[in-house]
């Protein structure tokens, strides 16, 4: 399976400080498994080749105002964390996207994402729309609640959906390895950076390989 740089989008999910870089505050609780999964330096790497063979390049960043009015008065589950640890306040340095993963002209970025799945709530389904994408390929955090939701999301929009096994992460190895092993091969296709680019580049075909993790 060889992809169309041209129909093939790949969108980076919470890229930011307050999980890829030391002091940020939730970086504590994924660094163990960025640093056996390389995410970040894969994922860097995926960027800059696809953006280089014409692919799209999407930023989906989750940003809240100062207080987190948009979550109501009781927030509980995974969006109580981010409130507790003082995550991605708009304008903080811990929203922003980070160096390794810094736009380029003509890289797009969503917006409105205050939510788990990177196409509710978003201009993510327009911007795929309006470029005539078929081609979804994800990475980010966390691998089992983010990228998971975007991922099942993109399957039920239609998209033929990649998901980058070694540039996602999670606060533990053992949830890594769950969703890449049984949830992502219901809703996509596992694959590790390299084959992506592979196959976007027109050099390989899709593998039944879910992993991403040593």
């Amino acid at each position: 399976m060889n992809l169309d740089p041209k129909k093939t989008a790949v969108v980076m999910i919470e890229f930011q400080n307050d999980f890829t870089t030391e002091g940020g505050a939730l970086h504590g609780a994924v660094k163990e498994v960025m640093a056996q999964t390389n995410m970040l330096a894969n994922a860097a790497a995926t960027v800059q080749k696809a953006r280089e063979l014409g692919a799209t390049i999407i930023h989906a960043p989750i940003t809240f105002v100062e207080g987190y009015p948009e979550l109501g008065a009781h927030p509980y589950g995974i969006l109580k964390g981010v409130v507790d640890t003082h995550s991605f306040v708009k304008g903080s340095w811990g929203a922003q996207i980070c160096e390794e993963m810094s736009p380029e002209q003509g890289d797009l970025i969503v917006e409105g994402k205050r939510g788990l799945c990177a196409f509710a709530s978003t201009n993510l389904d327009f911007l795929l729309r309006g470029r005539g994408i078929e081609n979804v390929a994800l990475g980010g955090f966390l691998t089992n609640c983010c990228v998971e939701s975007s991922m099942r999301t993109a399957y039920e929009h239609g998209f033929n959906v990649f998901t980058l096994t070694d540039c996602v992460a999670a606060t533990s190895m053992e949830e890594h390895r769950n969703a890449i092993e049984k949830d992502y091969p219901m809703f996509s296709h596992p694959v590790q950076h390299d084959e992506f680019l592979a196959m976007l580049s027109g050099e390989a075909a899709v593998t039944d390989a879910s992993r991403g993790y040593n």
